[in-house]
C-alpha cells in the first residue's frame, strides 16, 4: 500500500492520470496478495515452530521427571546421573556453530525438520535399553515371590541358605556377570540424550530467525511471544507424563502384575520410564513434518522492502546487499569480520556491566539447573513421596509459577517504565528475596526414618558411626544374612529393617505384597514394642512429614514465582549494557558461557554432592555399588539446599556489583530517558557513538537462545 501511494504521487507529478489508475490498481491488487501469501506462510510456520517448540520442551522436563527412575533401574548413582542429563548441552555445542553460520544460508525448514528427525531418533535412543536389559529385577525374599517354596527368612542351618541370602562369592559373581546384559546399557541413554541435543540445535536459532526476517516487523515480537508461551507449556505436559508413566511398573505388559511385590511407595519402584521416551520421540516426528513442505523463503511484507520504514538492523542489510551484493564483496567482508573478531572480544570483556552480570548468570544458573535437576529426587527422599506425586506436583504448580513470574517482569517493566538502573534493581531484588525464602526451607524438613542399624539401633537408641557393622545385633547373630541386601520390612513398633533376615523373622505367611512376617526376634526386643510380626515394605516417615511437605510446596511456589520474577529485567539488562554491533556477539558468548559452565557441570558436581548424604547403598548383582537406597534426611537437606544457596548468594553479590557500576556511570539523565522508552546508556559514551561499525558484525553467527535464557 506504501508503494502504490508513491506511484500515485509520481503519476500525479507527470499528469498521466488513465495510467496512474490502472498501475495504482495492478499494484494494490498485487500487493494485496503477496501480504496474504506472506501472512499465511508465516503463520503456517508459526504453528509448526509453536508445536517443534512444545516437543523439545516436553521431552527434555519428562528427563528432568525420570531422573530416579533411571538411577535405579540401571542401579547407577546420582553423579553419573548428572553426567547423564549434562550430555544434552554437550551434543548441542558440538555443532551450534556450524549449525548457526551455515544453516542460514540453506535450507531453514528443512534443516529444522532434519533436526526434529536427529531429536527423536535420539529420544527413541534413550527408551531402546528397556527391550534387551531383560526384565527389572529387585531385591525380595523368596517367599515373597514363589508361593511354592516355603523358606525361613532367618536360616538357622547353612544347608538351608538359598544364594539370594548369602554374601555372593567371586566365582559365583563372575559367573552371574557374563549373562548380565544390562550392566553397562546406560550409555545408550546418555548417547540418546546427546543426540536430543543435536537435534534441538538449529530449531531456535534457525526458527527465530526464519520469523524475524519474514514478519511484518510490528509483529515479530508477538511471534517469538507465541513461540515462548507455547514452550512454557511444553514443561507442564511433561512433567505429568512423567506422573503418569510412574504410576506404571516398568516392565508393564511383558510380566503378570499381580506377581510385582512392591508398590511406588517402595524405594525400589520403577515406573515405565520409557513409555513417555517413545511417545515424545512420535511426538517430534510428527512435529517436524511440516518442515519437509514450508519453502526456502517467503514474500517479504512490504514494510521490510522499504528502507524508509524498516528498523535499523534491516537497513544495514538492505543498503549493504544493494551496494555491494557480488560474491567478492562476501569475501571480503568475512575476511573483515574475522580480523575485527579479538577486538570486539576485546572491546565486550572490557565492559565491567557485561562481565560482572555473566558472572552473576553463571552462578545463578549453576544453582536452578542443580536444584531443578534433583527437586524430584529431594521431594522423593525428604518427603516419603512417590514419584508419581512429584511430578503431578511439579508440572501442576511449579512451572506456572515460573511461567507467571516471567510474564510478571515483563509486565512491571512495560506498567512502570523501568530504565537499566530499574532493571538491575529488580533483577537484585527478585534473587535477594527468592533466596531468602529459600532459606526457610531448612525448617520444613522431614527427619530420618527409623531404619534399625542404619538411623536407631535394634533397641531404639542411636546407632554406631559404623553403619553397616550396626546392621547385625544379638537379635538376629543366629541368622546367616547378607548385609548387602535391600529388602524392607516394617514391623508392628513402627521400625523399617533393612530385610526380614535382620528383622530376625522365623517365619512367613502370604505371597507377594500381602506377604506377613512372625517371630521376629529384632521386632519384639524393641524397646516399644508389642508384637513380633512386620509386613513388606518400609514404613512410612512421622506424622509430621506431611504438614511439612504441605508447606515445602507454599514456599517453593512462592520462591519460583520471586525468582523468575527478575529473569525479563535482567535479559533486558544484558541487551541495552552492550553496543549494538556488538549485541549478536554478546549473546553468542552469554549462551555458551552459561551452558559450559552452567548446563554441563551443575548437575555431575550436585549429584556427587546428594551422594554423600546416602547411608545404604545398593549392590549390583556383579559386584560393586548400585544406586543409593536410603538418604540421611537431614544431611540430604542440608547439602542440597545448601549447595543452592551458597551458589545463589555468590551471584548476589556479582548483582550487586552490577548495580553499583551502573549507579556509577549512568546519569539521572540517563535514567529519565530510560524510563520513557529510550535506550538506557550503561557507560559515558554517547549513542551516536555505540552505531559506530555496526555494519561490521551484524550479519555474524546466530547465537541460540538469543531471545530469551529463561
Amino acid at each position: 500500500m506504501e508503494i502504490s501511494s508513491k506511484e500515485n504521487t509520481h503519476f500525479f507529478s507527470n499528469n498521466t492520470i488513465l495510467p496512474m489508475d490502472r498501475s495504482s490498481f495492478k499494484s494494490e491488487s498485487s500487493a494485496s496478495k503477496e501480504k496474504q501469501s506472506c501472512c499465511g506462510g508465516i503463520k503456517i510456520f508459526l504453528g509448526a515452530l509453536s508445536f517443534v517448540y512444545f516437543a523439545k520442551a516436553l521431552s527434555g522436563s519428562y528427563l528432568k521427571s525420570t531422573i530416579t527412575q533411571i538411577e535405579r533401574r540401571f542401579d547407577i548413582p546420582s553423579s553419573l546421573v548428572g553426567v547423564i542429563d549434562g550430555s544434552f548441552e554437550i551434543g548441542n555445542l558440538l555443532i551450534i556453530i556450524l549449525v548457526s553460520y551455515f544453516g542460514a544460508k540453506l535450507h531453514r525448514p528443512r534443516i529444522i525438520g532434519a533436526g526434529c528427525l536427529i531429536m527423536s531418533a535420539g529420544t527413541f535412543l534413550i527408551a531402546m535399553p528397556q527391550f534387551f536389559m531383560g526384565r527389572y529385577r529387585y531385591e525380595r525374599f523368596p517367599s515373597t515371590i514363589n508361593s511354592t517354596v516355603s523358606l525361613s527368612p532367618c536360616l538357622q542351618e547353612k544347608s538351608q541358605t538359598p544364594l539370594s541370602a548369602l554374601e555372593k562369592s567371586p566365582a559365583k559373581i563372575n559367573a552371574g556377570c557374563e549373562k548380565e546384559a544390562g550392566s553397562s546399557m546406560w550409555i545408550y541413554v546418555l548417547l540418546g540424550n546427546l543426540l536430543r541435543g543435536i537435534g534441538e540445535t538449529p530449531i531456535q536459532p534457525l526458527g527465530i530467525a526464519y520469523i524475524d526476517d519474514y514478519a511484518v516487523e510490528e509483529n515479530a515480537a508477538l511471534y517469538i511471544g507465541c513461540v515462548q508461551t507455547v514452550a512454557i507449556i511444553g514443561p507442564i505436559f511433561g512433567f505429568l507424563l512423567g506422573s503418569l508413566c510412574a504410576k506404571l511398573y516398568v516392565d508393564i505388559g511383558f510380566v503378570d502384575l499381580d506377581s510385582v511385590s512392591i508398590s511406588p511407595k517402595d524405594v525400589q519402584w520403577v515406573g515405565a520410564w520409557w513409555l513417555g521416551y517413545l511417545i515424545a520421540g512420535v511426538i517430534s516426528i510428527l512435529a517436524g513434518i511440516p518442515f519437509w513442505f514450508l519453502p526456502r523463503h517467503l514474500p517479504k511484507p512490504e514494510s521490510r522492502k522499504d528502507s524508509s520504514t524498516s528498523s535499523e538492523h534491516s537497513r544495514f542489510i538492505t543498503e549493504e546487499s544493494k551496494d555491494q551484493g557480488t560474491s567478492s564483496w562476501q569475501q571480503a567482508k568475512l575476511a573483515e569480520m574475522a580480523k575485527d573478531f579479538l577486538p570486539s572480544l576485546k572491546n565486550l570483556f572490557g565492559n565491567p556491566v557485561y562481565i560482572l552480570y555473566l558472572c552473576a548468570s553463571i552462578i545463578q544458573f549453576n544453582s536452578l539447573i542443580g536444584m531443578v535437576t534433583y527437586k524430584p529426587k529431594y521431594i522423593e527422599q525428604q518427603y516419603g513421596q512417590t514419584s508419581s506425586k512429584t511430578n503431578f506436583v511439579i508440572g501442576l504448580i511449579n512451572i506456572p509459577a515460573v511461567a507467571f513470574g516471567i510474564f510478571s517482569g515483563g509486565l512491571i517493566m512495560k506498567r512502570f517504565g523501568v530504565g537499566v538502573v530499574g532493571a538491575a534493581k529488580l533483577s537484585l531484588g527478585s534473587s535477594f528475596f527468592g533466596y531468602l525464602l529459600l532459606l526457610s526451607l531448612f525448617a520444613m524438613g522431614c527427619g530420618n526414618s527409623e531404619v534399625a542399624g542404619l538411623t536407631v539401633s535394634y533397641h531404639g537408641a542411636k546407632p554406631m558411626s559404623d553403619h553397616e557393622q550396626a546392621l547385625f545385633s544379638e537379635c538376629n547373630s543366629g541368622c546367616s544374612c547378607s548385609r548387602n541386601d535391600w529388602d524392607p520390612i516394617c514391623g508392628e513398633n513402627g521400625v523399617t529393617y533393612v530385610s526380614a533376615c535382620l528383622a530376625g523373622c522365623r517365619a512367613s505367611n502370604g505371597t507377594g505384597k500381602n506377604t506377613v512376617f512372625f517371630n521376629c526376634s529384632c521386632v519384639g526386643t524393641f524397646e516399644s514394642s508389642q508384637s513380633s510380626s512386620a509386613v513388606v515394605g518400609p514404613c512410612q516417615k512421622g506424622n509430621e512429614c506431611p504438614k511439612m511437605f504441605l508447606y515445602f510446596l507454599v514456599i517453593s511456589v512462592i520462591t519460583s514465582y520471586t525468582l523468575s520474577v527478575g529473569g525479563t529485567p535482567g535479559y533486558i539488562l544484558l541487551l541495552r549494557c552492550i553496543k549494538p554491533h556488538l549485541k549478536s556477539f554478546a549473546l553468542g558468548i552469554y549462551t555458551l558461557a552459561i551452558r559450559v559452565l552452567a548446563g554441563i557441570p551443575a548437575p555431575v558436581y550436585f549429584g556427587v554432592a546428594i551422594d554423600t548424604a546416602c547411608l545404604k547403598w545398593g549392590s549390583k548383582r556383579c559386584g560393586g555399588r548400585g544406586a543409593c537406597r536410603l538418604y540421611d534426611s537431614s544431611a540430604l537437606r542440608y547439602v542440597y539446599l545448601g549447595l543452592t544457596l551458597i551458589l545463589g548468594t555468590v551471584s548476589i553479590f556479582f548483582s550487586v556489583a552490577v548495580l553499583w557500576v551502573l549507579r556509577k556511570r549512568s546519569s539521572p539523565q540517563d535514567e529519565t530517558l530510560s524510563a520513557n522508552g529510550e535506550r538506557g546508556t550503561c557507560g559515558t559514551k554517547s549513542r551516536k557513538d555505540n552505531f559506530v561499525n555496526s555494519d561490521q558484525l551484524i550479519q555474524s553467527t546466530y547465537w541460540p537462545e538469543k531471545e530469551t535464557r529463561l
